[in-house]
């Protein structure tokens, strides 16, 4: 899609600020959740004392103790808890199909957003046949320019391989915490497996199916040639009413799949169509599924 069609409207920004991201797991044992950590480091509440070893930060040492003691103790803090939320974006060739890139970003943009003006640690991360570097990002609405930006410079190509792409993330041995994925779910490979396995590991899961009518109710009719766009495969098929029925039910079947996954392993799914503006998406499908408030 073209990169003067990517926006966000100043006006939109301004509503989105009243919202909050959205978890239900506590993560415990780790920094996160809804509650204080008792993890020591940086922060603004006193923990507990410990004695100084080579190598800590001398703006941390105890100076009244020392002069009465002559000893070094360094103070500890409690770390204002930290929920880890990374936010999968497909960037594969079929997100490029129809009005769907443009969406996609356009609500990954929303969501980073709102996260920032409550001081979240977020990620952003392209994925296609495996995981991209991406952005980390935090801090503020200031920063939301370099998020703007970069969305706008992203563009949609290459195959998709979440399985791959879910290894990848698990085997960094990474802190638990939410992860919102925005994508078609669509293609030859397996989605629910690696997306189990995501939930298995500890993560909370946010799921964003993004479509275009095409994708759920085809128009074409006849004899058709039909090329998958990712892999190249073409498949001759004859298309009439009932079988535009039949591939519709079939799709509404596997949305419910993904839906289920997600509520079964307390995350949220929202299913939402390109011809539902972004702005009614935000403040209805992801508000009445949770994912937002």
């Amino acid at each position: 899609m073209a990169q003067s069609e990517f926006k966000i409207e100043k006006a939109f920004l301004e509503r989105l600020e009243r919202l909050t991201i959205h978890w239900q797991k506590s993560f415990p044992g780790i920094v996160g959740g809804h509650n204080s950590s008792r993890f020591s480091g940086p922060g603004q509440e006193f923990l507990d004392h410990r004695n100084f070893t080579t190598g800590d930060d001398l703006r941390a040492v105890n100076w009244r103790a020392y002069m009465r003691l002559e000893k070094l103790f360094l103070k500890m803090f409690q770390i204002e808890p930290r929920v880890p939320i990374r936010i999968f974006l497909d960037a594969s060739e079929s997100m490029g199909l129809g009005n769907k890139w443009d969406y996609a970003r356009r609500l990954v943009a929303a969501i980073t957003y709102v996260g920032l003006v409550r001081l979240d640690a977020m990620q952003l991360i392209p994925f296609r046949e495996e995981m991209e570097e991406g952005l980390s990002c935090g801090g503020g609405r200031h920063r939301f320019s370099p998020v703007a930006d970069y969305l706008r410079d992203l563009k949609p190509g290459g195959k998709t391989d979440f399985a791959r792409v879910s290894r990848e993330f698990l085997s960094a041995s990474r802190q638990r915490g939410l992860v919102i994925i925005v994508s078609d779910f669509l293609g030859e490979d397996d989605w629910l497996r690696p997306l189990q396995f995501m939930a298995d590991f500890g993560h909370e899961l946010t799921l964003i199916q993004v479509w275009d009518d095409e994708d759920r109710s085809p128009s074409a009719v006849g004899d058709l040639e039909v090329t998958e766009v990712e892999s190249g495969k073409q498949v001759k098929i004859s298309f009439d009413e009932k079988a535009r029925a039949q591939y519709t039910a079939s799709f509404d079947a596997y949305s419910e799949e993904l839906r289920r996954l997600a509520l079964r392993n307390e995350g949220r799914y929202s299913g939402l169509p390109t011809s539902t503006s972004v702005e009614d998406a935000v403040f209805g499908s992801l508000i009445a599924a949770q994912g937002l408030r």
